[in-house]
């Protein structure tokens, strides 16, 4: 039987979804499970092995080839492990030979969420075409990756593009990852919100207190909720504008929850894009929203197994 699929899984705190995907990116089998974030670690693992058993069930999984996995890091694809911060069972955990195990001794590739949503997004959605491009998920983190001379460019470990954690305020709030002012500490979700809150902000009589609640806020013109989303997007553009100075990127790519916000993000973002993106070779990036919606994790898993069987991008990625 010709292996013409490959085997995806898209590994979160919340869920662990797993699908079999062709070489056109289009998905042909599902399943999934919740994830058991708060047990220990081989329960978690009990989970993945229940997806990818649901997946080997179906008749097409003889044609899968390799297992693709995009997780919650950190992760260290250089050991094949995973510490994802949301599933406190998982500290080193050899991800990779496990799946490998359970998959019947598939070939396994591992990367990063933010990595996988760039190679979906560079194979499938806002950064097709464009051989440098940074794509970010910015939700209840902000993670992403990189996109370098038309490949992926993961780095040795799988998180290079983590632009999370770029320090853009040297005297800002503290950041559990240890260090100050990252642009997650600003520009997440939970930060947006918070901020908001912090500045006297209140919910409507639904008490919802998310950014999503806080972003419906600020179109309505709430003043403050404006200017929580204002600083967060202050914060993503000094961290793009680093970004770009650093490797000439010239488009950056923007999903997850926060990204869905639209023009309340986006205007000022571009507004403060051209603030401190004032070099030459830096000022012509393009900033846009996400095009591969919920199944980017699961796109982009299979990007990585389809590269990692040929040693060469695949249709783009």
């Amino acid at each position: 039987m010709h292996t013409d699929l490959v085997a995806a899984l898209d590994i979160g705190g919340t869920k662990i979804a797993g699908a079999l995907v062709d070489r056109e990116g289009r998905i042909l089998a599902r399943a999934q499970r919740p994830t058991p974030a708060r047990e220990d670690g081989d329960t978690v693992m009990a989970a993945v092995g229940a997806v990818i058993g649901d997946l080997a069930a179906s008749p097409l999984w003889e044609r899968a080839g390799a297992v693709g996995i995009g997780s919650a890091g950190p992760v260290d694809a250089s050991a094949g492990t995973v510490s994802p911060v949301n599933v406190p069972g998982w500290r080193d955990y050899p991800l990779v030979a496990q799946v490998r195990d359970a998959a019947g001794g598939l070939p396994v590739a591992l990367i990063g969420d933010g990595v996988a949503i760039t190679a979906a997004e560079h194979w499938q959605g806002a950064a097709r075409g464009h051989d440098n491009a940074l794509c970010m998920v910015v939700s209840t983190g902000v993670g992403g990756g990189l996109v370098l001379g038309g490949r992926l460019h993961p780095g040795p470990t799988g998180n290079a593009g983590h632009i999370g954690h770029i320090s853009v305020d040297l005297d800002g709030d503290p950041c559990p990852c240890g260090a100050r002012g990252c642009v997650e500490r600003i520009a997440s979700g939970p930060n947006i919100a918070r901020r908001a809150l912090e500045n006297g902000w209140r919910p409507g009589p639904d008490g919802d207190t998310s950014a999503a609640a806080v972003a419906a806020a600020a179109r309505a013109g709430d003043p403050v909720a404006v200017a929580s989303f204002e600083r967060a997007a202050r914060a993503l553009a000094a961290g793009i504008a680093a970004t770009a100075t650093l490797v000439e990127i010239d488009i950056a790519v923007i999903g997850g929850g926060v990204g869905k916000a639209g023009e309340v993000l986006f205007t000022p973002l571009r507004k403060a894009l051209t603030e401190f993106a004032t070099l030459s070779f830096v000022r012509r990036l393009a900033v846009v929203p996400a095009r591969t919606g919920t199944d980017a994790g699961l796109v982009g898993a299979a990007a990585a197994a389809l590269m990692g069987r040929t040693d060469a991008a695949v249709a783009g990625v």
